[in-house]
């Protein structure tokens, strides 16, 4: 649905794919304008199939239930995944590359830790406090070899220290690498 926060996730994987491959293209889509948008996963398919029609290799879906249909067509069709708020590696072993995670275990155990002392208000978790993260299993493990795994935390790395920019979408509506 396109509000802002999903623009979000839509600019950090670009960015992502620029760093990882200049030549990259990425390709960016939203189901709908209301609520049903994070519901309809044959949307999702059929988003999927439009964009691999476009030459796309991977498919990344931040939409609910619509992302159901997304992974879904892209095991049928052969192309990786990238699931989406939980581990969602399991859903096609060897077919999702990883999954996105929101940490809310992390969130709710920093809740708890901090008792009668927690600060009430927004509390933004990012890669630092690790409340965002990705996923790495036995689903997965074929598809990830210890290089990738090693440039992934050396970006991690770099984007915690500050050497590597991560441009916020949310901080004024745009994106360096994509158009919504």
């Amino acid at each position: 649905m396109g509000l802002p926060l999903i623009p979000r996730f839509g600019c950090g994987y670009g960015q992502g794919g620029a760093h990882a491959n200049a030549n990259a293209k990425v390709v960016a889509n939203m189901t709908g304008t209301t609520p049903s948008a994070w519901n309809d996963p044959v949307k999702g398919s059929e988003l999927t199939k439009a964009q691999i029609s476009q030459g796309a290799d991977i498919v990344y879906a931040a939409a609910g239930g619509t992302g159901v249909g997304v992974l879904q067509t892209a095991a049928d069709e052969g192309i990786l995944s990238i699931g989406v708020d939980s581990n969602q590696n399991y859903l096609h072993p060897g077919k999702v590359l990883t999954s996105m995670m929101k940490r809310v275990d992390v969130a709710v155990y920093n809740a708890f830790s901090d008792g009668s002392d927690m600060q009430s208000g927004a509390i933004g978790l990012n890669l630092a406090n690790e409340g965002v993260g990705y996923a790495m299993d036995e689903h997965n493990a074929d598809l990830v070899s210890a290089d990738m795994v090693a440039a992934v935390e050396a970006a991690k790395a770099s984007i915690i220290s500050g050497d590597l920019a991560v441009h916020d979408y949310m901080s004024d509506n745009s994106c360096p690498v994509l158009n919504f």
